[in-house]
């Protein structure tokens, strides 16, 4: 794992999840990139001075954060960059590959009942990049164990490589947590080598839904982290109708590792 993306938001919680960030990436020997995103007003109008005024604080927010964490040995390379915030962070990753995306579950809300803020469902919902979801105001810890929850046992080697850097900086041991649904068929009842010679240890459970599954069973394993894997029809799929998903929805107070879309 080479590159780390942070974007950062309005939210206060920016310096810790910065932070947070920065100590994974010591540890992995990671660069940091911090990006915050701003959209241009219309030039139409003589707006180029408001336009130049909104690069300026968002610089400034910038160098604010960065200002606060303690970088360690990490380069921390901070951008502001023009656009919308998906597409910014598309086009940013299709010239800098982007490992793992480190990302507050609410970059803007201030709605205590919210777990998924508007702006970072948004980009859990339409970007492609293995993301991971860090509570608020967390530190870092080392991991030890993650529980990792799927319906479909076939796995491509891109998608299994956070797991496995997990396992191989932090000696992580991976629970599996395999699901049988109403969907399953036997090609998905199949798991691919590649994540059993990762697992620690292997579990199954029979639920409607990938998603009703975690919620049954996080609690059970005492681990530090949940994994899923965003399949075009998977855990999420419920969830990412829309953008926001309240804590009464789902909620959890470990880092969240969202993998790699696959079908």
């Amino acid at each position: 794992m080479k590159n780390i993306l942070v974007p950062i938001g309005s939210s206060e919680n920016s310096v810790s999840n910065l932070q947070y960030a920065i100590d994974l990436a010591q540890e992995m020997d990671a660069y940091v990139y911090v990006i915050s995103v701003f959209q241009e007003l219309s030039k139409v109008g003589g707006l180029t001075k408001v336009n130049a005024l909104i690069k300026e604080e968002t610089e400034n927010r910038l160098e604010e954060v960065v200002s606060k964490v303690n970088k360690r040995d990490v380069t921390v390379i901070a951008h502001p960059i023009k656009g919308s915030v998906v597409e910014s962070i598309n086009r940013f990753n299709r010239h800098v590959h982007v490992d793992l995306m480190v990302l507050s579950p609410r970059s803007n809300s201030i709605r205590e009942e919210v777990y998924l803020g508007n702006t970072s469902g948004k980009i859990m919902k339409s970007t492609n990049i293995p993301i991971l979801v860090v509570p608020e105001g967390a530190v870092f810890q080392q991991p030890s164990s993650m529980l990792m929850a799927f319906k479909n046992g076939s796995f491509e080697k891109k998608t299994l490589e956070p797991v496995k850097q997990f396992v191989k900086h932090f000696g992580t041991e991976v629970h599996v947590l395999h699901v049988e649904t109403p969907e399953t068929t036997d090609d998905m009842k199949e798991v691919s080598p590649r994540l059993t010679k990762l697992q620690s240890s292997y579990a199954k459970a029979e639920n409607a839904t990938t998603y009703q599954a975690v919620l049954e069973h996080y609690h059970d394993k005492e681990a530090d982290m949940l994994c899923v894997v965003r399949r075009k029809r998977g855990f999420f799929k419920k969830l990412w109708e829309k953008n926001v998903v309240l804590k009464r929805e789902f909620h959890t107070s470990k880092p969240l590792l969202v993998l790699q879309v696959q079908e």
